[in-house]
């Protein structure tokens, strides 16, 4: 009988890599357990979406009625849980969402998963697995050297890094308190293709399109360790499959790089693979503007747990994955052209204006 597994925000950027992954390299049948908020995007999904083993479930992990009968349906054996709002600046102008669905929603899949686990035969609990996906921002900004690794002290800075460090702790309770057999991963910044058009890498690629000043935060000078989303998505096939139970894995690109060297790098790849000589250089769009509140200074990681035990290391460079990204953007345009058209313009978020007011 083949297997079920459950991918919570599977139409996501990261969800729609990993949906991507299990219907091209696994057996199983996928459920797409998602909202559809803005930040989904179903025609991320076309490459799987046409296969039989591929389902997808319109449902808010908030909603335990739901949740309960979606594991009563369909008797996962494991499950990837992706679905969050994920936009720092986001959780600046409006936080409550994000304690809504971070923390709440994970609560009640917890509940519903426990509640599903208690019920299997001894066979099947053996099987289960449960992968609560996190970030490196739950533990807050390195100085110039050290890196973050498991045992790293939570010291969240935004509201977003906040409610992710709360369902992190619920995750490791659900496990110590109740026996829920569960991993969690903390990565770094992800790109790559498919990611919505509000982050940093997409921003700038379409900021020089339109010729369009290209906005970056104070001096450019925050560091981020950049992690091709197709690399995240092998990793964490692998943990949910090889990790051990109640251990957190981190994983990363080992690739840090300032934010205005990655945009410089973005800038060099447009000049070269889509170039305007009449408008001059790339470069030229670059514009500082005033840094966001609470801005961490560097993320790095730690990455030598997650090869010693389970032998994965990122197959990309940030300068293959860059140059597929960029490629990528300028063969896909109506792809982020309807995101631009219906539900983001490319405005500027995280003033903390819409909060304040």
């Amino acid at each position: 009988m083949t297997e079920t597994i459950f991918v919570t925000g599977g139409a996501g950027f990261i969800g729609s890599a990993v949906v991507r992954l299990l219907i091209e390299t696994t057996d199983y049948n996928v459920v797409n357990v998602d909202k559809l908020t803005y930040a989904a995007n179903l025609s991320s999904l076309l490459p799987a979406s046409d296969s039989p083993r591929y389902t997808l479930e319109k449902a808010d992990i908030c909603d335990a009625q739901a949740v309960n009968a979606l594991f009563a349906k369909y008797q996962p054996s494991k499950v990837i849980h992706l679905a969050a709002e994920s936009h720092v600046d986001r959780s600046i102008d409006g936080p409550a969402e994000f304690i809504q669905t971070n923390i709440n929603g994970t609560f009640v899949l917890l509940e519903a998963a426990l509640k599903y686990w208690k019920g299997l035969d001894d066979a099947s609990k053996g099987l289960f697995r449960f992968l609560h996906v996190s970030t490196d921002e739950v533990y807050g900004s390195l100085g110039t050297e050290g890196y973050f690794h498991e045992e790293h002290q939570y010291q969240p800075n935004s509201p977003y890094s906040a409610s992710k460090a709360a369902s992190d702790h619920l995750v490791r309770a659900w496990h110590e308190t109740f026996g829920l057999p569960t991993v969690i991963t903390n990565c770094t910044n992800n790109y790559g293709p498919y990611q919505f058009p509000e982050k940093l890498i997409p921003v700038v690629i379409l900021k020089i399109l339109k010729r369009e000043r290209i906005p970056v935060y104070g001096k450019g000078e925050n560091i981020r360790d950049w992690l091709y989303v197709e690399d995240h998505a092998r990793a964490l096939w692998q943990v949910v499959n090889e990790g051990h139970l109640g251990e957190t894995y981190c994983i990363g690109g080992e690739c840090e790089k300032r934010n205005i060297e990655v945009v410089q790098a973005i800038c060099n790849l447009m000049d070269e693979l889509a170039p305007d000589a009449e408008r001059g250089k790339a470069r030229d769009l670059i514009s500082f503007v005033t840094d966001r509140p609470g801005h961490d200074q560097r993320y790095a990681m730690d990455i030598g747990k997650i090869r010693q035990e389970l032998g994965w290391s990122p197959a990309e460079t940030f300068e293959s994955g860059l140059r597929q990204t960029v490629s990528w953007y300028l063969e896909n345009r109506d792809w982020w052209q309807a995101i631009l058209d219906s539900r983001y313009a490319g405005e500027r978020l995280g003033t903390g204006q819409k909060q304040a007011g």
